[in-house]
């Protein structure tokens, strides 16, 4: 296994971005398995952290595969394999509307006293814990760059090769540990991957 645990793909990462040391970026992570992550990135940098609300859009007949994704503010990424994996017009919108009200669900529960911290003119690091398809990435890239970041950098422990690619058009630079040839889910790549949630996200993002 590449990976130990979150934690210890998190301070490789950390390593790995070490020349925004100091920058004071603002580190935001994709709940909710990189929201411990973004914490220890944050901290070793000097940075900011608060969330990015992406949720993906998930297969008809396979919820683990994406199929696109949306943002917080509705914008939404479908990829050409949707059709294939039998995803009709109806069902991305509906689909669409049910990952929306999970996204505002959780901006009332992370972060209820305080608007989301503004990206504008910042070094933005968005963190996740591995990109399969890349689609929730995709989306929260697009979301970001609408709002004018200085530097929008996408930092990731693993992913398969062709998903950085796609993923590199959205972002000014990509950091990821481990390009597997063979890559069939995030978690094949840690020894221990437990869930995390939304009570440990909003223990997190209060401190």
């Amino acid at each position: 296994m590449p990976f130990t645990d979150r934690n210890q793909a998190a301070y490789q990462l950390a390593e790995a971005l070490s020349q925004y040391q100091d920058m004071h970026p603002l580190v935001l992570a994709i709940p909710r398995g990189a929201v411990p992550m973004g914490r220890i990135i944050a901290d070793a940098l000097g940075g900011e952290l608060d969330v990015v609300l992406v949720r993906k859009l998930p297969a008809p007949f396979n919820p683990e595969y994406a199929i696109g994704s949306v943002d917080e503010s509705g914008w939404t990424y479908v990829s050409d394999s949707a059709a294939a994996a039998g995803a009709t017009p109806e069902y991305i919108e509906q689909e669409k509307q049910r990952q929306l009200a999970t996204i505002r669900r959780r901006r009332a529960e992370y972060t209820p006293l305080r608007p989301p911290i503004e990206p504008a003119g910042r070094i933005v690091i968005v963190v996740d814990d591995g990109l399969a398809t890349g689609a929730t990435m995709i989306a929260a890239l697009h979301g970001l760059r609408e709002r004018k970041p200085a530097r929008l950098v996408c930092a990731v422990p693993v992913a398969p090769v062709d998903t950085v690619d796609r993923v590199r058009l959205y972002a000014d630079d990509v950091v990821c540990l481990e390009t597997p040839f063979s890559f069939k889910a995030v978690g094949q790549f840690y020894s221990d991957f437990p869930q995390v949630g939304d009570e440990e996200v909003v223990e997190i993002l209060r401190r």
